[in-house]
């Protein structure tokens, strides 16, 4: 192995204890359950909260089959369903209606809203963002309670475009 190869495997070394206790006083810091980071082939999955903290090798990219039995399984999506529009989460964080507790609701069931509108905000690591709808419609569901932890891409809020 040459000098390079050392550098660059010393490098992206996850398994060091002392990046993983970093991290591990990270979660214990913001309040985390799950902390789950990739990097080219590593990966660590941390969690707390009644499990036992684990971090893993890198996981094979295998993509399942589609069988039968599952799209059978799959809920048929009605013409109304198809149309609709949703705005995920574009981070993990906490998602928040309003911008204060008295404050009132960025936007609720029936309002219609542009794709400026902003729509909610999800505080990441104490930053509150604010998240544009990126949509034009009518606001049909609010997916999330207030107040509630939200993953990459978890939908948010269901918009008809038509409506």
């Amino acid at each position: 192995m040459c000098a390079a190869q050392r550098s660059v495997d010393k490098s992206v070394d996850i398994f060091n204890v002392q990046k993983v206790r970093q991290l591990i006083e990270l979660m214990k810091e913001h309040d985390l359950s799950e902390l789950d980071l990739k990097q080219a082939d590593n990966r660590v999955r941390l969690r707390r909260g009644g499990e036992v903290v684990a971090y893993s090798a890198p996981a094979p990219a295998v993509r399942p089959a589609v069988g039968a039995v599952e799209a059978a399984a799959a809920p048929k999506e009605s013409a109304a369903d198809a149309r609709m529009l949703v705005i995920k989460s574009p981070m993990v964080g906490t998602f928040y209606k309003a911008s204060g507790p008295d404050s009132p609701a960025f936007v609720k069931v029936g309002d219609r809203i542009g794709p400026e509108k902003t729509c909610c905000i999800v505080e990441a690591m104490k930053v509150f963002n604010e998240i544009p709808a990126g949509v034009s419609g009518q606001v049909v569901a609010i997916l999330v309670e207030n107040g509630a932890a939200v993953e990459f891409g978890q939908p948010l809020i269901k918009v008809d475009p038509e409506g």
